[in-house]
């Protein structure tokens, strides 16, 4: 019997209970595929972002202290630094970060959004009308408030999705279209 769950099953519990699927684990496999496929070295400098026309719109980011990425984003005019989470299926969003968007829920909103190690994750579905990081840009995306005991908001999957490519390389994260 395979034991493994998908990475789309990770959902948002990871930052929900504080320990996360580890991104660094994702990174790798991530860094491994890339090195499979890709035999060509990072040339970017630390420019947090770069637009050359042959290329498109590329974003890089670095890796920070703890191992992670993060990312400066706006959703709606409104800032708000994520941890880049490759393996979270949505953006998750913390509750400050979502009453600071402007965001607003009543707690009988709130119902059960996922299920983590240390048990059912309850939040409140979204969607985020129009949310950018660098050049990238995207609307109605998918997300879920995390009113309570997420740490860091989450830029999952919904939103990287809409991204050509996401590859890992050394200590850089490199979006590009």
């Amino acid at each position: 019997m395979d034991m493994r769950l998908p990475l789309a099953c990770v959902l948002i519990v990871g930052g929900a209970i504080g320990f996360a699927m580890p991104v660094l684990q994702v990174d790798q496999a991530l860094n491994a595929e890339q090195a499979r496929k890709d035999n060509d070295p990072i040339t970017l400098g630390a420019a947090q972002q770069t637009t050359t026309p042959e290329w498109g719109h590329e974003v890089t980011l670095q890796r920070e202290y703890d191992g992670h990425f993060y990312a400066d984003v706006t959703v709606d005019g409104v800032p708000s630094r994520m941890l880049v989470d490759t393996g979270a299926s949505v953006v998750a969003l913390t509750g400050d970060d979502a009453l600071a968007m402007g965001l607003y829920w009543d707690d009988s909103q709130v119902a059960p959004v996922a299920q983590g190690a240390s048990g059912t994750v309850y939040g409140v579905n979204t969607s985020l009308p129009r949310m950018r990081l660098g050049d990238f840009e995207a609307q109605d995306v998918r997300a879920v408030i995390i009113p309570e005991g997420l740490g860091v908001s989450l830029l999952g999957q919904s939103f990287l999705e809409t991204i050509d490519h996401v590859r890992i390389a050394d200590d850089r994260m490199v979006l590009e279209n």
